[in-house]
């Protein structure tokens, strides 16, 4: 019977959080569900945010593994702040142990999109992050993203230093990018190639709608006695 019940509460965790947040005997239902969140790739701000502020209540029973698992899997968000949002509810005590200094500046360098020095400090830290899952194929996608606010055309060497890959790798992740992103790669002799991004309306700004050409003028003459 107690089995069964155990099993219960591990699928309906984010239903606990809903109904009652601040109930302490979730605690432990919330580090096994980070956990879960860990192995199979997904992710619930609202259950992490939730356990963070019982350790509040309850700094005894904080477990610092865990704490960094819900920071790792915050900067895997970006760009969401959920990261900042983690932060706020870590006492600043925890915040200065050195793992924990290590994901805040790995969270300034991904907010500066200094992506180089990014890459060299995971590359200091790979027990720390290689714990996650998933962690490098989110920060490729959060470095395009990036990229793709800047660039319409992108060269292939400032893509390389923001994903860190080279080689073979880079020439894989373009071929699948060109087939499924809707990206093209332009040669040109003499110079690296320019890898061509999907337009939006801010590499573009042309695209972007400007509000007031959605707002008719017939709309507008309904207004002006309202406000006179």
């Amino acid at each position: 019977m107690a089995k069964e019940a155990q099993l219960q509460v591990s699928y309906t965790v984010e239903e606990l959080v809903a109904v009652n947040p601040y109930n302490p005997d979730i605690l432990a239902d919330l580090e096994n569900f980070v956990n879960e969140q860990v192995s199979s790739q997904k992710y619930s701000l609202d259950a992490n945010l939730c356990l963070l502020r019982l350790y509040q209540f309850e700094p005894e029973r904080m477990s610092t593994p865990i704490v960094a698992r819900i920071l790792i899997k915050a900067l895997m968000a970006m760009p969401a702040q959920d990261f900042s949002l983690c932060l706020f509810l870590i006492p600043e005590q925890v915040q200065s142990e050195e793992q924990f200094k290590t994901l805040i500046v790995l969270s300034h360098y991904l907010e500066t999109a200094r992506f180089r020095l990014f890459w060299d400090e995971v590359a200091k830290n790979r027990s720390l992050l290689e714990s996650v899952p998933g962690f490098q194929q989110a920060i490729e996608a959060y470095a395009v993203h990036v990229l793709s606010l800047t660039y319409q055309k992108v060269p292939r060497p400032v893509l390389a230093e923001a994903i860190n890959k080279e080689g073979l790798a880079l020439d894989q992740f373009l071929e699948y990018h060109v087939a499924n992103s809707g990206w093209a790669i332009e040669k040109s002799q003499g110079r690296s190639q320019l890898i061509v991004l999907p337009p939006n309306e801010f590499n573009h700004p042309e695209l972007k709608k400007n509000a007031s050409d959605s707002v008719s003028f017939e709309h507008v003459t309904r207004i002006f006695p309202v406000l006179s």
